[in-house]
């Protein structure tokens, strides 16, 4: 099969291309990505001369490139979006452009060369939030409720692949993840923020009163539940993906701290965010029950082969830090 990956030189898209090529080696892979802050050759650096691997470089919003690219592929995995909720609060427009228009040009080159099946990546985020003290998990059937121009954006770049399967017959699937950290995770998210802080002996700010709870998918386990949906999921239905793992922030810091033997005095309380949804949980029940996947690492486990990743790679993310704080 001929699959075309947007988006794979960011975090999870990059991860989802290892996972591919080893599990999937008569396959060929073509990855469009744009090579924005958050996408890096480096993340490739390993397959970036494999057989079955080609990379280029392009914008999903570039009608003409992703009508050529289309040309005699099989399935869409599509990853490319902006994603970060604090850049969409200082600048919503980029994640319309990209996440609503990108995704709906994507869409129509898709329709017109009649792929076998595009995957859209979403987020739980769509679904608004929950209130701390319940036992209620986001599942498919929930209302869409987005806080912030992040989820709001991701919101309407679903229903635009669900309307594509109603009106068109595109055999689309989508997946609803919770957060995803692992490998390759740029390095102004959560968990690889406050590891290469603390390598640099620099505190890690904590937002508000720091109970936010959120699930945490590890990123390995999300790669297969992608491949399962792929082989085994029905077209128009959406699975929800989470790693069955809900920690608050100020407890998920203080295992980082633990990990990285540093005390308490290293956390910094910073004022809160617009919009923080308070917590994040996600009901695998259907992908479960429907398609055979569970977690297969526990979080303990991932966030301590984390932590030992980013301890190990600094070549890799000491450069994006410089760069950022370069930029500032």
């Amino acid at each position: 099969m001929k699959i075309l990956i947007t988006g794979g030189a960011g975090f999870i898209g990059s991860n989802f291309i290892y996972y591919w090529l080893k599990n999937h080696p008569d396959d060929t892979l073509v990855n469009l990505d744009k090579l924005t802050y958050a996408g890096n050759l480096d993340n490739l650096r390993d397959v970036e001369s494999h057989p079955k691997y080609q990379f280029v470089q392009g914008d999903i919003c570039d009608g003409d490139l992703v009508n050529e690219l289309m040309f005699s592929v099989d399935i869409v995995v599509h990853f490319a979006a902006e994603s970060h909720v604090d850049r969409s609060i200082t600048g919503p427009q980029i994640f319309v452009q990209t996440n609503v228009v990108g995704t709906q040009i994507l869409l129509d080159a898709a329709a017109r060369h009649q792929v076998k099946r595009f995957h859209h990546i979403s987020t739980d985020e769509v679904y608004g939030s929950l209130e701390l003290n319940s036992q209620e998990k986001f599942h498919e059937g929930r209302k869409y409720d987005p806080h912030s121009p992040y989820s709001a954006s991701k919101a309407g770049a679903d229903h635009l692949v669900l309307a594509y399967y109603h009106t068109y017959n595109l055999p689309v699937t989508i997946s609803n993840c919770s957060n995803n950290f692992g490998p390759y995770q740029y390095p102004e998210k959560l968990i690889p923020l406050f590891v290469t802080n603390l390598l640099d002996n620099k505190k890690v700010p904590v937002y508000g009163d720091g109970l936010y709870v959120r699930d945490w998918l590890y990123v390995e386990d999300h790669c297969r539940a992608i491949d399962v949906i792929l082989t085994k999921g029905q077209p128009g239905e959406t699975y929800c993906v989470g790693g069955n793992a809900e920690i608050s922030n100020i407890e998920l810091t203080r295992k980082i701290l633990k990990l990285m033997g540093k005390g308490e005095e290293f956390i910094n309380y910073v004022p809160d965010r617009p919009g923080h949804d308070r917590r994040y949980a996600i009901a695998t029940s259907k992908i479960e029950n429907k398609l055979g996947w569970k977690t297969r690492h526990s979080f303990n486990e991932a966030l301590r082969k984390t932590v030992t990743w980013y301890q190990e790679n600094e070549w890799w993310w000491r450069k994006l830090r410089n760069k950022k704080e370069g930029e500032n």
